[in-house]
């Protein structure tokens, strides 16, 4: 695993370096996701007016500049009616970022839009949208359900996006200029990580994966599929790797286990699951992923170092549980010598010496 450990001395064979520089070695920071939960975030910070009907708190700062009108903006949202706290949307549950044409938004998105062209790449941000600029006076009763005049809250987080004159969006694209685009995306995560500008390099990573949504991947068969999961399968990867260095490991193990969806043989896939199964001590499933990457990548030292770590912890909880029990039941007690009762030896002694002198007068008289 080049990219999992600086020492490894050989890349595994069908991997290309240049694609995946993401190393497990390295620190990575990225924002934290939203907590889990069916209410809206708290935000503490000003509110800021930006139309009649939105207005926007900000919950993490972002960096760079604001998207411009067509821009093609990608974002994770979770959206709330106001008025009776219902969750009806969440991007992040679907792990399916939104893509969102700035000016050529749908009619129920216009205030959504609004509250986006405001923010920068990463920022997340609390936007309350009146119900005029949200799903109308009719609502809406198919997907998602929301009921009449309902002001919506929206908890966003602005990924990335692309500055495009055209507004091209991702449903325009040729399957070429999707899968360039995403490659784009992967090789500008790449440099920007090599500069050590981590939170940009991830938010390229999950970019060049929106571009390889299932709905894309579903169309493409032979070498347009192979041509896709060149780019797809390594942003995966190096996704994982940088949510195992921040302890995400569920959300890691859900990118490995994407891309063995894709190629079961993956050796870095099933190292990588195998690390985040064992932080979270799921040893069993852990050295079955490590035993099945060393199938395919024999020499690799990591895969031997883990599968040696993994040998020496079940050593160490085997003789700390040795030493509770002992400490619970204590130890063994040796028998005790039991104390010879005189009287009945002597007893029995003399019963068996009467036995034998009547035996013998008896044999006598006779």
């Amino acid at each position: 695993m080049e990219e999992v450990q600086e020492e490894q001395s050989q890349p595994l064979a069908g991997q290309d370096s240049e694609n995946e520089i993401v190393t497990e070695g390295a620190s990575f920071v990225h924002g934290v996701p939203p907590q889990d939960g069916d209410s809206p975030p708290k935000a503490e910070s000003e509110v800021e007016v930006l139309h009649e009907k939105v207005t926007k708190q900000i919950i993490k700062e972002g960096h760079g500049q604001k998207p411009t009108k067509y821009a093609t903006c990608f974002v994770h949202y979770k959206a709330w009616t106001e008025s009776t706290q219902h969750k009806f949307e969440d991007t992040w549950h679907e792990q399916q970022p939104l893509e969102l044409v700035i000016g050529k938004e749908k009619k129920e998105m216009e205030g959504l839009a609004i509250g986006i062209s405001s923010m920068k790449s990463g920022e997340r941000a609390l936007l309350h949208v009146g119900w005029e600029l949200g799903y109308g006076k009719e609502g809406s009763f198919s997907f998602p359900n929301v009921p009449p005049m309902a002001d919506i809250l929206y908890e966003v987080e602005l990924i990335g996006f692309d500055e495009t004159k055209e507004g091209k969006a991702r449903s325009d694209m040729t399957v070429e200029e999707r899968i360039g685009a995403a490659d784009r995306r992967k090789m500008d995560g790449n440099a920007l990580f090599k500069e050590e500008k981590l939170e940009e390099a991830m938010q390229q990573y999950e970019m060049a994966i929106a571009y390889m949504g299932d709905d894309f991947m579903f169309q493409l068969f032979g070498k347009y599929r192979d041509m896709a999961l060149a780019v797809k399968n390594p942003c995966h990867l190096n996704m994982a790797a940088c949510l195992i260095k921040l302890k995400r490991y569920e959300e890691a193990i859900g990118h490995c286990s994407i891309v063995l969806g894709e190629d079961e043989n993956n050796a870095k896939a099933l190292f990588r699951r195998g690390k985040a199964r064992a932080e979270l001590g799921q040893t069993d499933a852990a050295r079955e992923d490590f035993a099945k990457a060393r199938k395919y990548a024999p020499d690799d030292k990591a895969i031997t170092r883990e599968l040696r770590l993994l040998a020496e912890h079940d050593k160490a909880v085997y003789q700390k549980q040795k030493e509770i029990y002992k400490g619970i039941f204590g130890p063994r007690p040796e028998p005790k010598p039991q104390r010879a009762n005189w009287l009945v030896v002597i007893w029995q002694w003399l019963l068996s010496l009467f036995y034998r002198i009547f035996k013998h007068g008896r044999q006598k008289t006779e």
